[in-house]
């Protein structure tokens, strides 16, 4: 090895240094289960301190007793984001944040005869008002300080069409939409936005319907769904400093497509 240059030990302790969220708040939405969690355990590991949001404070207590036991910095706050009045309320308790991530959603199927009022208002409040409202009340104050991240939560659904699952797919088109429109309004005061569109992923909410995630996971160019961690590492990329220059892009996290074949 010549002088000057640093082996790859000390080359990996720059590349976290250079990683590092110390003194930097993250708030988290859904961040008590699946990729919320994983999200709020991987910026947790970077010194960030993590708001983590959720309905359950038992999971909610045992997630920041997880990032604690770690060495990270965490606190719970409880919401109901169907709710316009409890997300501005999250907002108020987190407090000023430099990290926003709109992970919380729901995804319930039924075609478009079988989808009633309450069946459509529930994708829309919580999948499109609550990351609306959140950037609404969280953002303005980021572009003051002159700096901050918001990485929203999109899908496949938002670019494929899936079968009873067209009110969710609407809901994740729009919320990509308005990243390209916030990437714009907040972009020249230093605030960067960007969206994760994942593929099918192993959580807890998936495993309610056996089977779904392993068969659309066979529908990529991997020929497997993605673990809660893989969608995590995407996002945890979008805050992190070395995506400095991204704002407004749309990162696929789906395992690719598969090509057409005659």
């Amino acid at each position: 090895m010549l002088d000057g240059e640093s082996t790859s030990e000390e080359r990996w302790e720059e590349i976290l240094m250079a990683a590092s969220l110390e003194g930097s708040t993250a708030l988290v939405t859904g961040a008590t289960a699946g990729i919320g969690r994983a999200i709020a355990s991987q910026l947790a590991a970077l010194d960030a301190e993590v708001v983590v949001h959720g309905r359950s404070a038992q999971r909610g207590a045992q997630t920041v007793q997880e990032i604690q036991d770690a060495g990270g910095k965490a606190r719970f706050v409880s919401a109901d984001l169907s709710d316009p009045d409890e997300t501005r309320r999250l907002a108020a308790e987190a407090g000023p944040v430099d990290i926003l991530i709109n992970n919380a959603g729901v995804y319930k199927f039924a075609g478009t005869a079988e989808t009633d009022d309450a069946f459509f208002d529930e994708h829309v409040n919580l999948n499109l008002r609550a990351p609306y409202i959140l950037v609404q009340q969280l953002v303005p104050a980021m572009s003051e300080r002159g700096h901050g991240v918001v990485v929203n939560l999109s899908s496949i659904a938002a670019a494929i069409p899936a079968r009873t699952g067209g009110i969710y797919g609407a809901t994740k088109a729009a919320v990509e939409l308005l990243t390209r429109v916030w990437a714009d309004e907040f972009g020249r005061s230093g605030v960067r936005v960007n969206a994760v569109q994942a593929g099918p992923t192993e959580t807890p909410g998936t495993a309610v319907t056996p089977g779904l995630t392993d068969g659309l996971g066979q529908l990529t160019t991997l020929g497997r769904a993605a673990a809660a961690d893989e969608i995590a590492n995407a996002v945890v990329f979008l805050v992190s400093p070395a995506a400095s220059y991204i704002n407004g892009a749309i990162l696929q996290a789906n395992g690719g497509q598969v090509a057409i074949a005659p």
